[in-house]
């Protein structure tokens, strides 16, 4: 498949092998395979690969990219063992909190995280209501944002901007330097699956402590838990409206009132989404008839109110937890059970009967089924082979790894280890057949450059321009897992720009040293330095198809111009929004560079091929 379509608005400037090189992106097809599970045992060898192919490939799938010296390590210490491992995810991460250390709202509780960070609308309000700020002050932006910044000072308060900065900031530092790379490309997988977005300003507050008390602990866990956990979570309560979803209480109304309680808004998004998305899929079994009931049983599941909400001065009291339990209530951490909000009359939902009054219970008892029904396991195994294997997996391999939900009732970690127990997962049809991502690219690239990441936020910037804003995906499906969300010509052109901006070090706050990879020895020629470093950074590839499709680009005399150009990107006036909000998105090129070839040149180009997209 070519992208001819829109390659004429590009020949223009480009070399002919670098526009062959964007077109030319592509994945092999994929044979199905058979499906042999044998414990702790990688058939890699029945695969006809050695064992540091098999290392390269099993590092491609479940790390974000190899760094110097892994393909080595993995190899050495046995590809069973390594991933046993990091199965268990407890090798320690100095190096990584050391780099987190400076973003203090990464540990904050979202109570304190709600009373801190405070949107704008809500600063205004609270400014006003001190007499701060007059109302027709906000006529004259200039006066009226000084005087709101000035407010937030005084009041030790914090933009939420900032904390979305820290977020994004902690991402791209875990990606590329934890150890525990398992857990990791886990924790994004499950995130995406159990998508929330800071597109939906009311969880934003609530989506740090989703990914860091939900979503990480569990993801080489239970679905079952994982589930659960989702939940309950406040992001996922207010991203899919849960949280004011109040249903008919005839007893309490009967109580209260002769008069019919009336519906006061049952919602719908989440009972909908929790069978569609995160459980059943969308030829799971269920009806429309079934998302009403189930989100009639969810209704009164809602996020406890703290004093200050969503930003929010919020005055009601609520009872301690023995008494809200005597009325039927449950409180833990964030999340509520609000029994005056519950519909309590009889439910039915996949043929299962729902007796009325079951209260909370109702809710937990939905969600259990959800996680056991024979379409979860399905639809589970379905994603986990696309996310590891191929965009088209095998369906014995799905099915196989259905068996071990069901068996197991959903746990990631045999899920995990009859995957890579699987002939299909080494069948060499499989290998690079995935397309990375653009945050995927990014910090691949990082790695493979033993990069010295001090300001992540550019980096950011380069993974949005590439199409992939990381946790602003507005839609609850999550990022596509496909290539064909990912390839066309105007993202590629981007990989390419972002490849060489990186190698030549014009990306603020993130620096790199090529010869040390290489031991500090400097190839004699650029011939010599495409064939090193495409060893280095395409470990146990065969990189003769890449070496002759880069090859006429180092001989492109307007190669710099370009380097030059991919570094200030589309808009050269750009400004980064980093915490030096005036600071120009480029660095300087280093003019000290060997004058008869420059090694970014080369490195730049190698990131920026076909096969380095590949994992």
């Amino acid at each position: 498949m070519t992208h001819a379509k829109n390659t004429s608005s590009l020949s223009r400037w480009m070399h002919p092998g670098l526009l062959l090189i964007l077109v030319l992106l592509v994945l092999p097809a994929h044979t199905p395979v058979a499906t042999r599970t044998k414990p702790l045992h990688f058939p890699y060898v029945e695969a006809g690969l050695t064992p540091r192919q098999a290392a390269a490939h099993l590092v491609s799938r479940f790390t974000y990219g190899a760094t110097p010296g892994l393909v080595d390590e993995v190899t050495r210490v046995g590809l069973e063992e390594w991933f046993t491992t990091q199965l268990e995810a407890t090798l320690p991460d100095d190096t990584l909190q050391q780099r987190l250390a400076p973003y203090d709202a990464l540990t904050l509780s979202n109570e304190t995280i709600a009373r801190t960070f405070v949107r704008n609308g809500a600063l205004l309000r609270m400014a006003i209501k001190d007499g701060a700020i007059r109302i027709d002050s906000t006529k004259d932006k200039k006066e009226y944002r000084a005087a709101l910044q000035q407010y937030r000072q005084q009041k030790g308060l914090r933009s939420e901007q900032e904390l979305i900065r820290q977020f994004v900031n902690q991402k791209i530092l875990r990606a590329t330097y934890t150890q525990n790379q398992v857990q990791e490309v886990l924790t994004d997988f499950w995130f995406n699956h159990f998508n929330v977005s800071f597109t939906k300003g009311l969880c934003t507050l609530y989506i740090p402590a989703y990914e860091r008390d939900v979503i990480r602990p569990q993801a080489l866990g239970h679905f079952h838990a994982l589930l659960h956990a989702t939940a309950q979570s406040p992001a996922m309560l207010l991203y899919l409206d849960n949280a004011s979803s109040r249903g008919v209480n005839p007893a309490r109304a009967k109580r209260q009132s002769n008069v019919p309680q009336r519906p006061r808004g049952l919602n719908e998004n989440y009972a909908r989404e929790v069978m569609e998305l995160h459980t059943l899929g969308v030829d799971g079994g269920y009806t429309q008839h079934d998302v009403t009931e189930a989100a009639r049983i969810l209704t009164g599941w809602t996020v406890y109110p703290r004093g200050t909400y969503l930003g929010d001065s919020l005055l009601r009291r609520l009872p301690d937890d023995a008494t809200l339990q005597k009325r039927g209530g449950f409180h833990k951490d964030d999340f509520l059970f609000a029994p005056n909000r519950h519909d309590d009359g009889e439910k039915i939902v996949l043929g299962k009967k729902f007796p009325a009054g079951g209260g909370y219970d109702e809710g937990v008892q939905l969600l259990n089924m959800l996680a056991e029904h024979p379409s979860t396991a399905a639809f589970i195994a379905r994603k986990l082979a696309v996310r590891f294997v191929s965009d088209t997996p095998p369906q014995a391999l799905v099915d196989a790894l259905a068996k071990t939900y069901r068996q197991t009732h959903g746990d990631i970690r045999a899920l995990l280890t009859t995957l890579v127990t699987s002939p299909a997962f080494w069948d060499k049809n499989a290998l690079r057949e995935k397309t990375k991502s653009p945050f995927e690219l990014v910090v691949s690239a990082l790695r493979s450059l033993h990069a010295d990441v001090q300001r992540p936020y550019p980096l950011f910037q380069w993974v949005t321009r590439m199409g992939q804003k990381v946790y602003f995906y507005q839609a609850p499906t999550g990022f596509p897992d496909k290539a064909a969300h990912w390839i066309n010509t105007g993202a590629l052109l981007n990989r390419m720009n972002f490849g060489m901006a990186l190698a030549a070090g014009r990306i603020p706050g993130v620096k790199v040293d090529l010869l040390a990879l290489n031991h500090e020895h400097e190839p004699e020629s650029a011939a010599d330095a495409l064939a090193t470093y495409s060893a280095l950074l395409l470990p146990e590839r065969n990189t003769q198809e890449t070496i002759r499709r880069l090859t006429p680009l180092l001989n492109d005399p307007a190669l710099q111009e370009k380097i030059d150009s991919a570094a200030h990107g589309t808009a050269a006036t750009r400004r980064m929004a980093d915490d030096d909000p005036e600071e120009d998105e480029t660095v300087p090129a280093n003019n000290a560079a060997p004058k008869r070839y420059k090694l970014s040149q080369v490195a730049g180009i190698i990131l920026g091929s076909p096969e380095f997209q590949r994992r």
